[in-house]
């Protein structure tokens, strides 16, 4: 490893004390009501003003995050991989806004968590001026308009992007010197492939359209899945049992969110090894992936406080802390 990271590191280490534990989450699932878990936090560093909306609150801390990494290392290109989903977001945002002309607020993700300024991509899809897109977006951002504008489903359309940025991920991850980023690349698109199966399954789906959604992995054969999913729920879990997500069925069969639990606790469980690891890339990564993880728990706390949600419904959908 170059030697740019052993201070990084050893930085890293410092700030993985400040991390949300899971007696912590208890106890904000315990507290009496939203005002209640703004103290808490406050009580634990995080910038929570009384009055905080959570989005004003989790967007501070997302930002925290990012602006100390930035202070750590000096191309943080290296992170781009858990940005790209945001990148093919603000496309599919702007393709649906070319089609649907009222005024849309708050759809794009912002600029600093993106690789594309989401102006650009807007004027690109406005203007049909493709070039002004990396070379690997253009023509699925071409592709994607002319289905909606010519056939209206909003479905394909989405199946379209949604694809093309797994694929980017997988190959940015892939072709890393980092473990974690492959990793982070394979988990992402398997699981993805995994909810592709399921709901295709539930909604009847042909294989054709199996064979346009699904993203090739190396730890799932799509063929499979998708002669599998075309074929019965039982006969996906059949096929799931012979690979590494085989823990996942009970998860599947309990809920759409118990399994999007699952989907995180595996990129945690497969990132906790960073800890220990003094020498790499790998604890900056984690401890990026840890906060997200710990950010989006919080926003699941905060909405059952909200929304007035039984403890227990709570917990159902609590990630597993990183440390």
């Amino acid at each position: 490893m170059s030697e740019e990271y052993i201070y990084a590191v050893a930085r890293i280490r410092g700030k993985e004390l400040s991390l949300l534990n899971g007696q912590f989450m208890d106890s904000l699932i315990a507290a009496k009501n939203y005002q209640e878990c703004l103290r808490l936090l406050s009580d634990h560093g995080w910038d929570a003003g009384e009055g905080d909306a959570p989005e004003v609150l989790l967007k501070k801390e997302r930002d925290k995050t990012w602006q100390f990494i930035s202070e750590l290392v000096p191309d943080m290109s290296v992170f781009d991989v858990f940005l790209y989903a945001n990148d093919y977001h603000n496309l599919k945002a702007a393709v649906k806004q070319v089609v649907d002309t009222s005024e849309h607020t708050g759809i794009y993700a912002e600029k600093d968590q993106c690789t594309i300024d989401p102006k650009q991509i807007q004027k690109a899809i406005q203007d049909r001026d493709y070039q002004l897109l990396p070379e690997d977006m253009q023509a699925v951002a071409k592709e994607a308009l002319d289905v909606l504008l010519h056939t209206g489903d909003g479905q394909l359309c989405d199946v379209i992007i949604d694809k093309a940025a797994l694929e980017k991920i997988y190959e940015s991850g892939k072709k890393s010197k980092s473990d974690i980023m492959k990793l982070y690349g394979e988990l992402t698109v398997a699981s993805a492939d995994i909810k592709t199966a399921i709901r295709a399954c539930r909604t009847g789906k042909d294989k054709q359209f199996l064979e346009r959604a699904l993203v090739k992995c190396e730890s799932l054969d799509i063929s499979r899945l998708a002669d599998a999913a075309v074929d019965s729920l039982d006969s996906i879990y059949e096929y799931l049992e012979r690979t590494s997500y085989s823990d996942a069925i009970p998860e599947i069969k309990k809920s759409p969110s118990a399994f999007e639990r699952w989907c995180d606790n595996r990129i945690i469980e497969s990132i906790r090894p960073q800890i220990h690891n003094p020498f790499t890339i790998g604890p900056l990564a984690a401890y990026i992936l840890a906060r997200e993880n710990e950010i989006k728990t919080v926003r699941i706390i905060l909405s059952g406080k909200i929304n007035d949600l039984a403890e227990e419904s709570v917990r159902e959908r609590v990630r597993e802390m990183y440390v």
